[in-house]
Protein backbone atom coordinates (compact mmCIF):
# COMPACT_ATOMS: atom_id res chain seq x y z
CA UNK A 1 0.00 0.00 0.00
CA UNK A 2 1.09 3.36 -0.74
CA UNK A 3 -0.09 6.81 0.45
CA UNK A 4 0.33 9.78 -1.29
CA UNK A 5 0.67 12.72 1.50
CA UNK A 6 1.11 16.76 1.15
CA UNK A 7 3.30 19.09 3.31
CA UNK A 8 2.71 17.81 6.51
CA UNK A 9 2.83 21.34 8.22
CA UNK A 10 0.02 22.51 6.14
CA UNK A 11 -2.06 19.82 4.55
CA UNK A 12 -5.19 18.94 7.15
CA UNK A 13 -6.46 16.52 4.46
CA UNK A 14 -3.57 14.23 4.92
CA UNK A 15 -2.85 14.47 8.09
CA UNK A 16 -6.78 12.41 8.18
CA UNK A 17 -5.54 10.16 5.71
CA UNK A 18 -2.61 9.87 6.96
CA UNK A 19 -3.63 8.66 10.88
CA UNK A 20 -6.11 7.02 9.27
CA UNK A 21 -3.15 4.86 8.00
CA UNK A 22 -1.81 4.54 11.53
CA UNK A 23 -5.48 3.59 12.99
CA UNK A 24 -5.55 0.55 10.58
CA UNK A 25 -2.26 -1.33 12.03
CA UNK A 26 -1.63 -2.07 8.51
CA UNK A 27 1.69 -1.29 6.57
CA UNK A 28 2.28 1.03 4.31
CA UNK A 29 4.87 3.05 2.06
CA UNK A 30 4.50 7.39 2.39
CA UNK A 31 5.38 9.49 -0.33
CA UNK A 32 5.04 13.20 0.50
CA UNK A 33 5.24 15.90 -2.24
CA UNK A 34 5.36 19.66 -2.48
CA UNK A 35 1.93 21.25 -3.01
CA UNK A 36 2.88 24.73 -3.14
CA UNK A 37 3.81 26.29 -6.19
CA UNK A 38 5.34 25.35 -10.04
CA UNK A 39 6.52 21.76 -8.53
CA UNK A 40 3.41 20.69 -7.23
CA UNK A 41 1.65 21.55 -10.84
CA UNK A 42 4.87 19.57 -12.47
CA UNK A 43 3.86 16.44 -10.03
CA UNK A 44 0.36 16.57 -11.24
CA UNK A 45 1.05 16.53 -15.21
CA UNK A 46 3.91 13.83 -14.79
CA UNK A 47 1.51 11.61 -12.28
CA UNK A 48 -1.63 11.58 -13.70
CA UNK A 49 -1.90 7.78 -13.39
CA UNK A 50 -0.83 7.27 -9.57
CA UNK A 51 -2.59 11.00 -8.92
CA UNK A 52 -6.22 10.86 -10.41
CA UNK A 53 -8.09 14.09 -8.46
CA UNK A 54 -5.20 15.84 -8.56
CA UNK A 55 -5.18 16.20 -5.14
CA UNK A 56 -4.20 14.44 -1.89
CA UNK A 57 -4.13 12.56 0.01
CA UNK A 58 -4.08 9.41 -2.30
CA UNK A 59 -4.30 5.87 -1.00
CA UNK A 60 -2.90 2.94 -3.65
CA UNK A 61 -3.30 -0.84 -2.85
CA UNK A 62 -2.36 -3.24 -5.62
CA UNK A 63 -4.18 -1.98 -8.40
CA UNK A 64 -7.41 -0.20 -6.13
CA UNK A 65 -6.58 4.24 -6.05
CA UNK A 66 -8.82 5.64 -3.86
CA UNK A 67 -8.58 9.17 -2.92
CA UNK A 68 -10.19 11.78 -0.56
CA UNK A 69 -9.51 10.79 3.10
CA UNK A 70 -13.03 9.72 4.61
CA UNK A 71 -13.02 7.37 1.45
CA UNK A 72 -9.72 6.26 2.18
CA UNK A 73 -10.79 5.75 6.07
CA UNK A 74 -13.93 4.07 5.23
CA UNK A 75 -11.93 1.70 2.48
CA UNK A 76 -9.64 0.84 5.22
CA UNK A 77 -12.53 0.37 7.83
CA UNK A 78 -13.32 -2.56 5.13
CA UNK A 79 -10.34 -4.31 5.21
CA UNK A 80 -9.61 -4.52 9.15
CA UNK A 81 -12.73 -3.84 10.39
CA UNK A 82 -14.53 -0.94 11.44
CA UNK A 83 -14.54 -1.28 15.26
CA UNK A 84 -11.22 -0.25 14.65
CA UNK A 85 -12.49 3.15 13.93
CA UNK A 86 -16.13 3.55 14.83
CA UNK A 87 -17.78 2.63 18.45
CA UNK A 88 -19.93 0.03 18.98
CA UNK A 89 -22.42 1.80 20.48
CA UNK A 90 -25.37 2.50 18.22
CA UNK A 91 -25.92 5.68 19.58
CA UNK A 92 -22.04 6.33 19.56
CA UNK A 93 -21.53 5.85 16.46
CA UNK A 94 -24.56 7.31 15.06
CA UNK A 95 -22.58 10.34 16.43
CA UNK A 96 -19.53 9.74 15.24
CA UNK A 97 -20.45 9.13 11.72
CA UNK A 98 -22.31 12.83 12.09
CA UNK A 99 -19.51 14.73 13.33
CA UNK A 100 -17.29 12.91 10.64
CA UNK A 101 -19.29 14.20 7.97
CA UNK A 102 -20.07 17.51 9.44
CA UNK A 103 -16.53 18.14 9.73
CA UNK A 104 -15.78 16.74 6.11
CA UNK A 105 -18.30 19.34 4.24
CA UNK A 106 -18.57 22.49 6.53
CA UNK A 107 -16.66 24.64 8.40
CA UNK A 108 -15.54 26.69 5.33
CA UNK A 109 -14.86 30.10 7.16
CA UNK A 110 -11.92 27.77 10.08
CA UNK A 111 -10.53 26.24 6.75
CA UNK A 112 -10.77 29.94 4.97
CA UNK A 113 -9.49 31.65 7.89
CA UNK A 114 -7.18 29.68 9.62
CA UNK A 115 -5.04 27.15 7.62
CA UNK A 116 -3.25 24.36 9.32
CA UNK A 117 0.22 26.21 9.75
CA UNK A 118 1.57 23.22 12.66
CA UNK A 119 5.12 25.34 13.12
CA UNK A 120 3.58 28.63 13.35
CA UNK A 121 1.54 30.61 16.75
CA UNK A 122 -0.33 33.94 16.30
CA UNK A 123 -0.71 35.82 19.51
CA UNK A 124 -4.14 38.36 19.62
CA UNK A 125 -6.12 37.62 16.67
CA UNK A 126 -9.66 39.01 16.42
CA UNK A 127 -11.45 36.28 14.16
CA UNK A 128 -14.50 37.25 12.08
CA UNK A 129 -18.13 36.39 13.30
CA UNK A 130 -18.34 33.64 10.14
CA UNK A 131 -15.44 31.48 11.99
CA UNK A 132 -16.29 32.18 15.11
CA UNK A 133 -19.99 31.10 14.73
CA UNK A 134 -17.76 27.50 13.00
CA UNK A 135 -15.60 27.32 16.54
CA UNK A 136 -18.65 27.58 18.78
CA UNK A 137 -20.52 24.90 16.63
CA UNK A 138 -17.32 22.79 16.78
CA UNK A 139 -16.95 22.96 21.07
CA UNK A 140 -20.65 21.81 21.15
CA UNK A 141 -19.80 18.66 19.25
CA UNK A 142 -16.91 17.99 21.30
CA UNK A 143 -18.73 18.77 24.53
CA UNK A 144 -21.94 16.62 23.70
CA UNK A 145 -19.43 13.26 22.66
CA UNK A 146 -17.34 13.83 25.51
CA UNK A 147 -20.45 13.97 27.78
CA UNK A 148 -22.47 10.54 26.15
CA UNK A 149 -19.56 8.86 25.12
CA UNK A 150 -16.27 9.65 26.55
CA UNK A 151 -15.66 7.96 29.56
CA UNK A 152 -13.83 5.32 28.19
CA UNK A 153 -10.97 7.56 27.46
CA UNK A 154 -9.23 11.05 27.09
CA UNK A 155 -11.02 11.41 23.51
CA UNK A 156 -14.25 12.57 21.85
CA UNK A 157 -15.85 8.56 22.30
CA UNK A 158 -13.40 7.13 24.64
CA UNK A 159 -10.44 5.68 22.76
CA UNK A 160 -9.09 7.17 19.49
CA UNK A 161 -11.11 6.52 16.52
CA UNK A 162 -12.61 8.46 13.20
CA UNK A 163 -13.82 11.60 15.04
CA UNK A 164 -10.43 12.26 16.61
CA UNK A 165 -9.00 11.42 13.14
CA UNK A 166 -10.93 13.90 11.52
CA UNK A 167 -11.12 16.80 14.28
CA UNK A 168 -7.31 16.38 14.51
CA UNK A 169 -6.39 19.01 12.00
CA UNK A 170 -8.72 21.21 14.28
CA UNK A 171 -7.01 20.60 17.04
CA UNK A 172 -3.71 22.18 15.84
CA UNK A 173 -6.03 24.93 13.95
CA UNK A 174 -7.00 25.86 17.78
CA UNK A 175 -3.37 25.40 18.87
CA UNK A 176 -2.26 27.61 16.13
CA UNK A 177 -4.07 30.39 16.14
CA UNK A 178 -4.67 30.41 20.09
CA UNK A 179 -8.35 30.00 20.43
CA UNK A 180 -9.88 30.06 23.57
CA UNK A 181 -11.58 26.78 24.56
CA UNK A 182 -13.49 25.64 27.57
CA UNK A 183 -11.28 23.20 30.17
CA UNK A 184 -13.23 19.84 28.53
CA UNK A 185 -11.77 21.23 25.28
CA UNK A 186 -8.00 21.88 26.38
CA UNK A 187 -7.56 18.70 27.68
CA UNK A 188 -9.03 17.05 24.72
CA UNK A 189 -7.16 18.77 22.81
CA UNK A 190 -3.90 18.24 24.93
CA UNK A 191 -4.44 14.26 24.25
CA UNK A 192 -5.13 14.57 20.96
CA UNK A 193 -1.52 16.41 20.41
CA UNK A 194 0.35 14.47 22.64
CA UNK A 195 -0.88 10.76 20.94
CA UNK A 196 2.58 9.33 19.80
CA UNK A 197 0.86 9.50 15.68
CA UNK A 198 0.39 13.17 16.13
CA UNK A 199 3.80 13.95 17.27
CA UNK A 200 5.57 11.94 15.04
CA UNK A 201 3.52 14.11 12.24
CA UNK A 202 4.16 17.16 14.08
CA UNK A 203 7.93 16.85 14.13
CA UNK A 204 8.33 15.87 10.66
CA UNK A 205 6.21 18.71 10.35
CA UNK A 206 9.24 21.07 12.14
CA UNK A 207 11.45 19.12 9.94
CA UNK A 208 10.11 20.17 6.33
CA UNK A 209 11.97 22.92 4.52
CA UNK A 210 8.85 24.13 2.26
CA UNK A 211 7.47 26.67 3.60
CA UNK A 212 3.97 28.29 1.62
CA UNK A 213 4.17 32.16 1.72
CA UNK A 214 -0.26 32.23 1.47
CA UNK A 215 -0.34 30.33 4.56
CA UNK A 216 1.95 32.02 6.86
CA UNK A 217 0.13 35.49 6.88
CA UNK A 218 -2.42 35.81 10.18
CA UNK A 219 -6.22 36.07 9.12
CA UNK A 220 -7.64 39.37 9.28
CA UNK A 221 -11.17 40.00 11.02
Amino acid sequence: MKLIIGNKNYSSWSLRGWLAMKQSGLSFEELTVNIGGEEWETVKRQSGEIMPAGKVPILWDGETVIWDSLAIMEYLGDKVGRDRYWPKDDAARGMARSMVAEMHSSFLSLRRTCPMNIRTRHDGLQLPDECKVDIVRILQLWAEARARFGQGGPFLFGTFGAADIFFAPVVSRFITYRVGVPGFAEAYMQAVWEHEWMQSWVSAAEDEQWVLEQYEIAPAA
